[in-house]
């Protein structure tokens, strides 16, 4: 493939799908102790239901047409074939917006926005989207070395954005995408106009500014979250390739190792169909499953915690943060702007992690606030 951008169509072959459906029919459930809920994880009854829905009513082949109705193709970046969405807008003037997923999610989180973006009421909003595929996830190839790590994958999109041609251009992401982005910010400044990250990293000043009572119960929310929530990034960065064998060999365990995250991060009240349709969470499943990524998506964690990186270099191009009430980590201000270069900061008043997906309105019009002031 070498430098070539090729056209790339979402097409599953048919023995794929009928493996998938004989597995499901054949599904082991674990037991459960009888009036527990979530607490313990996924529960077995919710399951059942969607494993049977994914079974029997679920629609691939309808969600593989809606994943073609935007632009595909793939390219090789640092020996490493890349797949990305590249959806440009119709009007004259629009400024390229890299925009990065992090895990468990995928480019199907875009699919409400990336219209909003390309095609906005106001000319002077509109954007080129390009969504890569992280190196590992979905239809980008499972990297086959050591060392992809946040840094060379922003190195890999810095390149792929001046392979298409764009001298300028905004960044974007949340997850291991805000970490991408805050990478691209530091190394590409001449070039990056601005970053917009969801989730912004930060770590504690030695002697910082005395802290709120919100940003207390801000830090104090995200002990409780490491304590509670965080066993899948510890067993991920340390053992991708054990879990890995589980999860390609199951889809009901990997609906579970995955549901789970999109109800206990997005701001769903409890239940992950408040903010998600079915035919949505399935999709995003579906986009490890057909590409046996499981095991490829979980080393970026062991590439991270190995990696010997530190901290991330700071971010001198202009920075916008959207604050999602139930994102996860939610670092103060005081924290952050030791990071970034912040000159926009947005409280949203509703969203979780996967806020594109969750708020497509909310989320394109407050990047579009932010990147009127650097285009």
């Amino acid at each position: 493939m070498g430098d070539a951008i090729e056209p790339f169509e979402v097409r599953v072959e048919d023995d794929v799908l009928e493996d998938l459906h004989a597995r499901l029919l054949r599904t082991r459930f674990p037991d459960a102790i009888d009036g527990t809920g979530w607490d313990y994880g996924m529960p077995v009854a919710y399951l059942r239901d969607l494993v049977g829905y994914w079974r029997d009513r679920y629609d691939w082949r309808a969600e593989e047409a809606r994943l073609n109705t935007v632009p595909h193709f793939r390219t090789t970046l640092d020996g490493q074939a890349v797949h990305f969405i590249h959806a440009r807008s119709p009007h004259a003037g629009a400024l390229p917006l890299l925009m990065t997923h992090g895990w468990p999610g995928s480019v199907v989180e875009f699919l409400d926005v990336i219209p909003l973006l390309t095609h906005p009421d106001d000319a002077r909003d509109a954007f080129h989207v390009v969504a890569p595929s992280l190196p590992g996830y979905g239809f980008s190839e499972p990297p086959r070395t050591r060392g992809w790590d946040v840094a060379r994958i922003a190195r890999a999109f810095v390149e792929l954005m001046a392979r298409l041609g764009y001298g300028r251009y905004g960044a974007q992401g949340g997850d291991w995408g805000a970490q991408v982005t805050t990478r691209i910010g530091s190394l590409d400044p001449g070039h990056c106009a601005g970053i917009h990250v969801n989730m912004a990293v930060a770590t504690a000043p030695p002697d910082g500014p005395p802290l709120t009572e919100e940003e207390q119960a801000d830090l104090a929310a995200m002990q409780a979250f490491m304590r509670e929530e965080a066993g899948y990034a510890n067993e991920q960065g340390t053992k991708p390739q054990t879990l890995g064998a589980a999860l390609d060999d199951s889809p009901s365990g990997l609906l579970a190792w995955i549901v789970e995250k999109f109800r206990a991060w997005s701001d769903c009240d409890g239940d992950p169909e408040n903010c998600f349709t079915r035919d949505q969470l399935i999709t995003n499943v579906m986009l490890y499953w057909v590409t046996r990524t499981a095991a490829s998506s979980a080393r970026l964690y062991w590439e991270h915690m190995h990696g010997g990186l530190g901290g991330a270099p700071y971010v001198p191009v202009p920075t916008g943060v959207a604050r999602y009430p139930k994102e996860p980590l939610r670092y103060p201000r005081s924290w952050v702007e030791r990071q970034y270069h912040v000159t926009h900061w947005a409280v949203m008043p509703r969203g979780g992690h996967f806020a594109a997906m969750e708020q497509p309105e909310l989320f394109a019009d407050d990047v579009r606030a932010f990147l009127r002031t650097v285009r």
